[in-house]
């Protein structure tokens, strides 16, 4: 009888101590959390909101069935936009570029006479990216900026060594950033700055829109 006391006395020692370890790894540290990025918390309700945003639009539209077949990961897609967002302005801020509000506008002005009018741009970035009505700004925001983080950093992106450049910045960024990923979502993977489970890599995520010059109004 003293034995199976001292064992389970062991037994439970051990799971104490392991406790801690299991509550410090992932996001069991952080309930609630979609994604730890720079010590601040990107919610999963954040998440899960603006995935629904985009449902809505998609099915408003002609072609709602299709959008939603083909966005299966939509939620994933939200996730990895946020941080990456998060991820472009800690390497944009490092490289000392800014983006003002009226280089937004002009870029947003350029894509939609690109796209036959605001409708037509609204259509294309629901179709293409996955992006609402509401998050046509936050999405050309990386419009500007990542073709100045290049310019900055003396990088042609139309070239695989530009490319790697900026590839290699935004690494550093990342990983300055201890980005912490709730499994549910998959991980982070910094050399990529992608999520593991959503393949879109940040040369192909951000297609700049032609005829408008990025440094135009700074």
């Amino acid at each position: 009888m003293h034995r199976r006391r001292r064992t389970a006395l062991a037994l439970t020692a051990a799971t104490l101590a392991a406790a801690p370890l299991l509550t410090a790894c992932g996001s069991e540290a952080h309930p609630g959390a979609a994604a730890v990025v720079g010590g601040e918390r990107i919610d999963v309700a954040t998440v899960q909101q603006q995935a629904s945003d985009v449902r809505d639009a998609q099915q408003a539209s002609e072609q709602s069935e299709e959008l939603v077949k083909k966005s299966g990961q939509l939620n994933r897609a939200k996730l990895h936009s946020l941080i990456f967002g998060r991820v472009l302005d800690r390497a944009a801020k490092d490289a000392g570029v800014t983006v003002s509000r009226k280089e937004v506008q002009q870029i947003h002005s350029a894509a939609a006479a690109q796209s036959g009018g605001d409708q037509g741009l609204r259509t294309v970035m629901l179709e293409q990216r996955w992006v609402a009505p509401g998050q046509i700004e936050d999405d050309l925001r990386k419009e500007v900026q990542l073709p100045k983080l290049a310019q900055a950093l003396g990088a042609d992106l139309q070239t695989p060594e530009g490319q790697q450049v900026v590839g290699k910045a935004l690494t550093e960024a990342s990983k300055a950033l201890h980005i912490d990923v709730n499994p549910r979502y998959g991980s982070w993977d910094d050399q990529k700055v992608q999520l593991s489970t959503y393949k879109a890599p940040w040369i192909t995520q951000v297609t700049t829109f032609q005829g408008q010059d990025p440094q135009a109004g700074a």
